[in-house]
């Protein structure tokens, strides 16, 4: 009898191949749903959608990346913030500031407010150093708590006079780019600035310092014996959260137009902290969801008229159904689900399709 299973096995998808990685196929999906988002975002929703509903959906891209800043801080390497709304509220005062300030071109505006919130956002991060867990949640919460009294005693500033420039009687608003004046464009152009800070994140994720987060996410001390600089990229991640929620403060300051204190309430917080674990806090994907239950379930809730505690309920038992059975939230579930779901479809199909059984054996 000759030899069995000496024909060596055909190289697997994931090798490299003409100097490059082929795609996975979870990774091609993705894609795909990335570019049909893109088109329906771009060109769809614009056009049938009334203005107060694309002001929605713009707050839900916005709010996005603010998500996505807490899903890299937790998600990826295990620090629980709750400063998000804050940093958030920092981003949007500066680049008011910035705005009323300066003639610098938009772009321009946007980049500098990221870069200024980093700064900030990474002293905030600075007790990451040495607390971690519930300590470092509560430190992130009581900062987030002054950063907010704060911002309520100066003011955001509308072009009046001083450092401060806050005039209660001015009605200036807090201008967007040339190319994006009406809601519509600026909706499409703040979807293209966010898909931009996720791909920023993609990048990190998928390159050295993803692979660091993950080492200290897993156990700080293996992480320091296998040479990782646990304090470079711990403060790595807070600096690249709060530079993405500052360019997201900066998009919601236009959207906006007309900041107040009031609309940063550090309980806000704890509700982003919430969508993030119901949406996935361990995809990126799950940010937009949590964008999404953030700002587009409130809007909802408000058009067919039920009561806005209503979304207390419904966080609440998000949050146990995410402890209890799906730990990776929406974002992994769902797939999951529709995975199962079309398997059980396939089988009943296949048994319907069937011949029936007449009771005979064969011989």
């Amino acid at each position: 009898m000759g030899a069995v299973g000496t024909t060596p096995a055909p190289a697997a998808p994931s090798k490299l191949r003409s100097g490059g990685r082929r795609l996975q196929p979870n990774e091609i999906r993705g894609l795909i749903a990335i570019a049909i988002l893109l088109v329906v975002s771009l060109a769809i929703l614009p056009a049938i959608l009334s203005v107060y509903w694309v002001t929605v959906l713009t707050a839900v891209a916005y709010i996005s990346v603010t998500a996505l800043g807490l899903n890299l801080l937790m998600g990826r390497v295990g620090l629980v913030s709750l400063g998000q709304i804050a940093v958030l509220a920092m981003g949007a005062w500066i680049f008011s500031k910035l705005s009323f300030s300066t003639s610098l071109p938009y772009p321009i505006v946007l980049v500098l407010t990221g870069l200024i919130t980093m700064i900030l956002g990474t002293l905030v991060g600075l007790p990451a150093l040495r607390l971690s867990g519930l300590y470092l949640a509560l430190i992130t919460l009581m900062l987030a708590g002054a950063i907010t009294i704060a911002l309520r005693t100066m003011q955001f500033p509308n072009g009046g006079p001083g450092f401060l420039g806050n005039d209660p009687n001015s009605s200036a608003a807090v201008r967007r780019p040339a190319i994006a004046m009406s809601d519509p464009a600026f909706f499409r152009y703040t979807v293209i600035v966010c898909l931009v800070m996720f791909l920023i994140a993609l990048w990190h994720v998928r390159g050295k310092p993803g692979h660091a987060w993950a080492a200290i996410r897993q156990s700080e001390p293996a992480a320091l014996a296998a040479g990782v600089n646990i304090t470079l990229y711990k403060l790595w991640a807070f600096a690249l959260a709060s530079f993405m929620t500052g360019v997201a403060g900066g998009l919601m300051a236009s959207d906006v137009g007309r900041l107040y204190a009031i609309s940063f309430p550090t309980d806000k917080s704890i509700v982003l902290l919430a969508v993030v674990l119901m949406g996935g806090i361990y995809s990126l994907w799950g940010a937009v969801i949590a964008g999404a239950f953030y700002s587009l379930l409130p809007a909802l809730l408000d058009d067919w008229g039920l009561p806005a505690d209503l979304l207390t309920i419904l966080f609440g038992v998000g949050i146990i159904q995410v402890l209890l059975t799906a730990p990776g939230g929406l974002a992994q579930q769902f797939p999951r689900d529709m995975r199962n779901l079309g398997r059980l479809i396939m089988r009943l199909a296949r048994r319907g399709s069937s011949p029936p059984d007449d009771g005979r054996a064969a011989a």
